[in-house]
């Protein structure tokens, strides 16, 4: 297996406690790959809760499916409503009840969805989307807690560590446009929104 220097990334400093800095050539292909099916899966959560496509948003009260339905952002429902008030328990459940439906809160999410799932498909503005997904995750985990299944981890706990890899690793540069963002006048400009 070769290995290869991984393009765009700064060189070490003294406070870098690692000799080499080498990525694989399979290791940055499975981070892109990794990254694209993150970016893939924030854009299907977005357009799912628009439209109420019957994957986890579109059901009515009864329980019946409602595709393009009520629930459907675009026709009035709330993206946050149900999960907030009816998926909450633990410590926060208070704060989470009282938000939930809310216009701005349904707004941030909505466009944090579309900005993270566009920035990480892409592979554009990963700094950005790596710290904005990895606090959305969080938030996620702690609507619920304990989780089921662990007395601290969860899914989101480990998307929220997947984003800061994603960012850390430059994985918007293979197989996304990451390279070329970072060339343009604004990013070197403000290195943040690389």
């Amino acid at each position: 297996m070769t290995t290869i220097p991984h393009r765009g990334a700064p060189g070490p400093t003294a406070a870098d406690a690692v000799p080499e800095r080498i990525l694989t050539r399979a290791a940055v292909r499975a981070l892109a790959v990794l990254r694209i099916a993150f970016g893939l899966t924030f854009l299907w959560a977005f357009f799912d809760k628009l439209l109420a496509l019957g994957y986890h948003t579109g059901y009515d009260q009864q329980g019946n499916l409602d595709r393009f339905g009520d629930a459907a952002w675009i026709n009035g429902g709330s993206p946050t409503e149900g999960f907030l008030r009816y998926g909450s328990d633990g410590p926060f459940e208070d704060f989470y009840h009282s938000i939930a439906g809310d216009a701005w809160a349904d707004w941030l999410f909505m466009l944090g969805l579309l900005g993270i799932g566009l920035a990480l498909t892409l592979g554009v503005g990963m700094r950005i989307a790596g710290v904005a997904g990895a606090v959305l995750y969080v938030l996620m985990w702690s609507v619920f807690l304990p989780p089921y299944n662990n007395p601290v981890l969860d899914e989101h706990l480990l998307g929220a560590i997947s984003m800061v890899v994603l960012m850390l690793t430059y994985s918007g540069d293979t197989w996304g446009f990451g390279r070329w963002w970072s060339g343009t006048t604004w990013v070197r400009q403000w290195p943040a929104l690389r």
